[in-house]
Order: C-alpha cells, then structure tokens, then sequence
C-alpha cells in the first residue's frame, strides 16, 4: 500500500532555536496518529505544517502525490484543521460560520445541516458564536475541519473543553471517520483517547520524536495505563 503522508526531515527553527528536530513519519488512509508530550515538545509546531500554516525550515510534506511546498493550494485543498484556539468574528451564527467554510469548500448541499446535527448543535444553529460555551466552540472548530470530508484531518487538542460525554461522542465519531478512509492526525493529553483511537502514538520531547508505539486494539485500557506511565516518564 501507497503512503498518504509522507514526512521527510521536517524540521523548523525560530531564532536559530530549534523548535522541531528533523522529524520523519509515513502513514496511510484510515490511520490515525496520535502526538502526546508536554508543553514544549514540538506538538503544534508539527501539526502546524501539516496544516500549511508555517512552512518547514527543511525537508518535505507529501500528500497523495501533492507536495507541501511546490503546490501549497492543492495540498491544503486536502486537509482539514482545527486548531487549539477559536478565532472567528463573534457576531456570527453556528450556521454562518459553518456555512462559510462550507461555501470555501463547495460541499455539497445540507452538509452544513448533517454537521450541526451530528454534533448536537441543532439548537444553537441560530446562536451568535460569542454565547456558546467552550465545549460548544470545540464542537464547532471540529464541525468546520470535517466539513468537506478532508483525506488527512488534523486536531490540535481537540478534547479540550469537551464534558465526558461528548468525549466519548468524539472517540466514536473519530473511530466512523477512520473507517470512511480518512487519515487523522491530533495531540492530545488524555491518554484515553489515545488509546481508544490511535494506531500509533508517538512521545515527542523537545522538538523531537522520542518514542512510536504501535496500538493493536486488543485491550485498550491496558494500552492506556502503559501509556499513562510513558507520558509520567517524559514529564519527571
């Protein structure tokens, strides 16, 4: 099997600081990877040029064929992102900001219906942005990542804000999404829910990868509890 997404010595510096090590990684539709460390460690920095948000200090970002840096349109016409922060203009409606991006994106036809409902937002599709709780806006920022059905969707911490039974919402609607073919790629410090979606988890630490481990799915909570131990192991 072709890979999707080919990562060859990316690496990224601010200030002559080293803010992501040479970083490498191939992986194929329908498999998620997960990115766990603690502040610092290189995360966002990566996910952001995966986005095509920054742009690599060296080394290359290939997907289906489609390179990062010679053809940044058609590649960004390939992913969604949600990021860790909400920036959108407040006055706007659940349905407006949905159906903006769902304009960018020419999907089709009572998409933007399908999301709302589908993340429960059926009774605030009319509310302004800036009345919504934080879990609300979560829900949203994911709601606009996955609008057009992306080949690679990317999270930074999408959990955050989530009650506990919208995290076990997004654990199965994270497990539907892989099945359609779609590769995920999200950081996260629950280790839960990187055990119950990821096939591959991997521990960075300043800047680099430290640690890939491969999930078989078999017992999750066991996966979980040594997961728990690597992610104390790295913080001490």
């Amino acid at each position: 099997m072709s890979s999707l997404l080919e990562i060859q010595n990316v690496s990224k510096a601010f200030k002559r600081k080293a803010a992501l090590q040479p970083f490498s990684l191939l992986a194929n539709e329908g498999e998620c990877i997960v990115f766990c460390g603690g502040n610092g460690a290189g995360k966002s920095t990566l996910l952001h040029i995966l986005a095509g948000i920054s742009s690599p200090g060296d080394g290359t970002v290939i997907i289906n064929n489609v390179d990062l840096m010679k053809d940044r349109k058609n590649y960004v016409s390939l992913i969604g992102y949600m990021p860790d922060e909400f920036f959108a203009q407040e006055t706007m409606t659940v349905k407006e900001f949905l159906t903006f991006y769902g304009n960018f994106r020419k999907v089709p036809d009572g998409r933007v219906d399908e999301v709302i409902l589908t993340l429960g937002l059926e009774m605030k599709r009319n509310e302004q942005i800036k009345h919504l709780s934080k879990g609300m806006r979560q829900r949203l920022l994911f709601g606009q990542a996955w609008m057009a059905n992306p080949a690679l969707l990317i999270l930074d911490e999408p959990t955050n804000g989530l009650d506990p039974y919208w995290i076990n919402v997004f654990i199965h609607l994270l497990k539907k999404i892989k099945k359609s073919g779609t590769m995920i790629i999200f950081s996260t410090h629950m280790m839960d829910v990187a055990a119950e979606v990821g096939d591959q988890v991997i521990f960075m630490e300043n800047g680099k990868m430290i640690e890939a481990i491969k999930n078989d799915h078999v017992d999750p909570e066991r996966f979980m509890v040594d997961l728990l131990g690597r992610y104390r192991q790295i913080e001490e």
